[in-house]
């Protein structure tokens, strides 16, 4: 049996997490977030956090403007991700990462758009933006228009991976550096038209395959679509081992799929989960997500272990 708690933050606030799943993720409510926070909220939301990796907060229709300014109370919020085509960005707000798939125009983007082949990678396991040098904190992610049927965002907890893992692959795995880029993950969907530009903006970067969630005290696999090379490894070796590492973080016991709800506010912690999204019908019906990353403090490799 699930249970939940209360976190007391004054008189009149509490926020309430009821977990749901039996290792992780959370629902929370109390909390109007489009309002600033007290320094009483803002650490209740972060003690969440660093319990639960994935927590859920209902009813939290916010503008853009709302959502960014949401998140830098916690935060650095990341400059313009790496995607392509961002001469045909929908939405004013260079702080709002655009996950849907709509055009400037309001219109679904058409089957053979070069975005919607893009963003088919989103529905590979994936870590945001571990392929940048300083990796992702939190992502923040809110629901303005979903699909009747299908577009739920799966999430694992990479230190429950790491709780279960057996000795051998822990051992294995705790020392080593992997290498992380868009292009590895975009070239296992069969994608790689990438421009020259886009191409040296997607450097590979190292990261640690073992790292430490400093605020719980525990260590959590380091896992992403984006990994395609592990430094001082023979790739065809490396790749086998992201795949069984992958495939037992993975494991349907420990995933948390989130169906989603107009107004619903998720956050994660990249540095500890992973997430991809499911399949919809994206050619006949709207969504329109929208997603605010903070930056991590530091590249993995300059973290304590």
């Amino acid at each position: 049996m699930m249970s939940s708690h209360s976190t007391m933050l004054d008189r009149n606030d509490i926020l309430t997490c009821t977990p749901v799943h039996p290792h992780f993720a959370a629902r929370a409510e109390g909390i109007d977030l489009r309002r600033p926070l007290t320094e009483e909220q803002k650490a209740a939301v972060r003690g969440a956090m660093d319990r639960y990796g994935v927590v859920v907060f209902p009813n939290q229709m916010m503008s853009d403007d709302e959502q960014a300014a949401f998140a830098e109370q916690f935060g650095t919020i990341e400059e313009t991700p790496t995607l392509v085509d961002q001469e045909r960005r929908r939405i004013a707000n260079m702080k709002i990462n655009d996950i849907s798939n709509l055009g400037p125009d309001g219109r679904i983007w058409g089957a053979d758009d070069r975005r919607r082949m893009y963003n088919l990678g989103n529905l590979l396991w994936h870590s945001d933006s571990s392929f940048k040098p300083t990796p992702a904190y939190w992502s923040m992610l809110q629901a303005r228009v979903i699909p009747p049927v299908g577009g739920a965002t799966e999430y694992i907890d990479t230190r429950v991976a790491w709780d279960h893992l057996p000795d051998e692959l822990k051992a294995i795995a705790k020392d080593l550096i992997a290498r992380h880029s868009l292009i590895y993950s975009r070239e296992q969907m069969g994608f790689d038209a990438f421009s020259p530009e886009e191409v040296e903006r997607c450097t590979p970067v190292p990261q640690r395959l073992v790292r430490l969630h400093r605020e719980s005290g525990r260590l959590a696999l380091y896992l992403s679509a984006h990994i395609g090379a592990i430094e001082g490894w023979p790739r065809p070796e490396a790749m086998a081992l992201i795949r069984e590492l992958t495939e037992f973080a993975t494991q349907r016991p420990f995933v948390y799929a989130h169906q989603w709800a107009v107004g619903d506010l998720v956050i994660w912690d990249n540095r500890c989960t992973m997430h991809r999204g499911t399949r919809y019908d994206d050619k006949k019906y709207p969504r329109d997500m929208r997603r605010v990353t903070l930056e991590d403090s530091a590249p993995t490799l300059e973290q304590p272990i």
